[in-house]
């Protein structure tokens, strides 16, 4: 297969991962804890089922947040694995808000090349090729499925990131999770600034900065690889940076460690016109 064809079949996945979640959530469905306390439902283990079936065609290792994470020494012999949350915002998911998305993406040594984010609720898919810096939205009417050609997908996707006119400084922020370090880094933007916040939950954040609804999002709060793989590879694809709080350098995949380091993510050319520090 070729990057198109993964990302095709990328995106296939998570339509299809998405349909297996919305009948979960259609429901009065029971919610686990995991050992950290975050919540577990039924849609995420059908979701990460669905995604591996699928993804089992390239050869390539799935590293999920619903399944088995090997040690280190076996995984930094991967070349090539995708990362997948099969439910991204579990807690969106249960407060019912329709703030949850399914991520995909490719990874190639350790960084994101090609991204899928879909939102089932609102049927809003992104996706991005951060080697051909191409990404795309679409919002799919409901004759739209995974059994679609990929033309038909194609027929309705708006280049990324979008035309924007506002004067203000737009900086998307966690709708669970603002921490005081954040409020911090926001208040220092503010210094001379008309600053709007704008509240997401799960991965719509890092869209919002792929599409430039947003400026900028400062995560200075603890994610997980899974978090964010999908949604750098499509803001690198849109021409943003997503970078890490210390070191100013782009982030990277399958470390060691899963959990991220803080990052900063930054809309195409909106990096300068904030104060990182």
């Amino acid at each position: 297969m070729n990057n198109e064809q993964h990302l095709q079949l990328a995106i296939r996945a998570a339509l299809l991962a998405g349909d297996e979640v919305m009948k979960i959530y259609e429901t009065d469905f029971m919610v686990d804890f995991k050992d950290d306390h975050s919540p577990l439902t039924e849609a995420d283990r059908r979701a990460h089922d669905v995604i591996s079936r699928q993804l089992a065609a390239t050869g390539f290792p799935v590293l999920s947040e619903e399944g088995k994470h090997l040690p280190y020494e076996q995984r930094d012999k991967w070349k090539m694995l995708w990362i997948v949350d099969p439910v991204d915002g579990t807690k969106e998911f249960v407060k019912r808000n329709g703030e949850f998305t399914v991520n995909i993406a490719l990874i190639k040594g350790q960084a994101p090349v090609l991204g899928v984010i879909w939102c089932p609720v609102a049927r809003q898919l992104y996706f991005g090729n951060s080697q051909t810096k191409e990404a795309y939205r679409c919002q799919l009417g409901s004759h739209l499925s995974a059994d679609n050609p990929p033309e038909m997908l194609r027929a309705c996707a708006e280049r990324l990131p979008l035309p924007q006119n506002r004067s203000t400084t737009v900086v998307a922020t966690s709708r669970s999770h603002l921490t005081n370090d954040t409020q911090l880094f926001i208040n220092k933007i503010k210094m001379g600034k008309e600053v709007e916040l704008l509240s997401r939950g799960s991965s719509l954040k890092l869209c919002m900065i792929a599409e430039g609804a947003a400026d900028v999002y400062p995560r200075l709060a603890p994610t997980s690889e899974w978090d964010t793989a999908a949604g750098q590879a499509i803001i690198e694809a849109a021409g943003g940076r997503m970078l890490d709080y210390a070191t100013r350098k782009p982030l990277v995949y399958n470390k060691p460690d899963l959990l991220n380091p803080w990052f900063v993510a930054f809309a195409k050319d909106k990096m300068q016109s904030v104060n990182f520090r």
